[in-house]
């Protein structure tokens, strides 16, 4: 969050100290950064507002790809309690602007297919480009349409191509302009930081493992830090690995196995997003944020009623997923009102000094050592 501003007031008046003047994130967000700073609206307030908004937004465009669903208040409820969710929604980080933009473009691009209307097509492409610059991984949506156009319109594609040669060669354009700014927006970075992980040492092992145990996080519903203060780090790891592994061996079976009604452009696009993701040498659970309504509308739209031992296990599965989902929510609301735990527990306590500072006028420790004035000037002009 703090790299976002940091690059936001580079570009808008100095750079904060100590900040990179070369540091590179997707443009995407940190427009949206300038926009609000410019309107006088850059606070806490309207940040959480905004994410909202993409949050239902993103929502209502899963629901309406997913309208064959019986029972749509359970795949709002698995998106609404998952502690992804409930956490991210609340920082300043571009989850949510990607999950919105990525979302509207598979919707467009589903509307196209259903009506043939070119219309839609370039408004696909569209949220593509926004959600490419918001997040890189959006060339994982771009890769989705290409795909889902050439297998929708297999037998087609000479007579569209024809029939649509403005349009074909506007794309080709848009592809040869993406090669030949791809510094400018940021690929040769990411491929740059990939490679500079594996040469550092990293294993291939490590990263798949770290993507398994993200999965796990995602499905059991519990960030892997709470239980690792419970147990052993060892224990805990294999717990959310091996959950990671059996989840999304499942979520695979059910997408892109057993036959459904699930969109070509939906299966293509979690396809790309989970190779890229797998791929890349980095450990997070937020990574997979944008996909959660995906994720959770694949579950509901299956049913498990038809097997004893299935259906048991989805309601246990549910129980277990829904009581951690309302204690998150629970501890989220607590902390957010009680600025003194939230001062000890946001980012681990790592800016406890600056939160208290901020909040209290001085620090509630006897051992402190430093305060950072820059964190606390920051707190003070945005937490309004």
């Amino acid at each position: 969050m703090l790299r976002y501003f940091a690059i936001k007031d580079c570009i808008e008046s100095k750079c904060p100290p100590g900040a990179d003047p070369s540091d590179y994130l997707p443009y995407g967000y940190t427009v949206l950064l300038l926009l609000l700073s410019k309107l006088g609206i850059l606070k806490s307030f309207t940040i959480v507002f905004v994410n909202c908004l993409y949050l239902f937004g993103g929502l209502y465009f899963t629901r309406k790809i997913f309208s064959y669903i019986r029972s749509p208040f359970l795949l709002f409820f698995l998106v609404l309690l998952n502690w992804t969710i409930i956490k991210f929604v609340t920082h300043s980080l571009s989850e949510l602007q990607y999950l919105f933009f990525s979302l509207a473009g598979i919707y467009a691009f589903y509307n196209f297919i259903r009506n043939k209307n070119v219309w839609y097509l370039l408004c696909a492409f569209l949220m593509a480009g926004l959600a490419f610059l918001t997040r890189t991984v959006g060339v994982s949506l771009v890769a989705a349409i290409i795909v889902s156009l050439i297998w929708e319109f297999r037998k087609q594609l000479l007579d569209i191509i024809k029939k649509n040669r403005v349009l074909v060669f506007a794309l080709l354009i848009c592809v040869i302009i993406v090669l030949i700014f791809s510094k400018q927006l940021g690929l040769n970075h990411y491929t740059g930081v990939m490679s500079k992980q594996f040469n550092d040492g990293l294993r291939f092992s490590d990263v798949i493992s770290w993507h398994f145990s993200e999965w796990g996080e995602i499905l059991l519903n519990t960030s892997r830090f709470k239980i690792i203060s419970l147990l052993s780090v060892s224990f805990a790891n294999w717990i959310f690995i091996i959950s990671g592994i059996l989840g999304i061996t499942g979520f695979i079976y059910i997408c892109f196995i057993k036959k459904s009604n699930i969109p070509f452009i939906v299966k293509s696009y979690l396809f790309f997003y989970i190779i890229l993701l797998f791929n890349w040498p980095f450990q997070d659970p937020r990574f997979w944020v944008p996909v959660v309504p995906l994720i959770a509308a694949v579950i509901s739209q299956y049913t498990f009623s038809k097997e004893r031992l299935s259906r048991l296990f989805f309601y246990l599965w549910l129980f277990v997923y829904s009581g951690l989902g309302l204690i998150s929510l629970a501890y989220m609301t607590y902390t957010s009102f009680n600025k003194e735990e939230l001062s000890k527990t946001q980012a681990k306590g790592v800016y406890r000094n600056e939160y208290e500072t901020h909040f209290f006028g001085k620090t509630l420790s006897d051992t402190v050592t430093s305060v950072d004035p820059y964190l606390v000037d920051f707190l003070n002009k945005y937490d309004k």
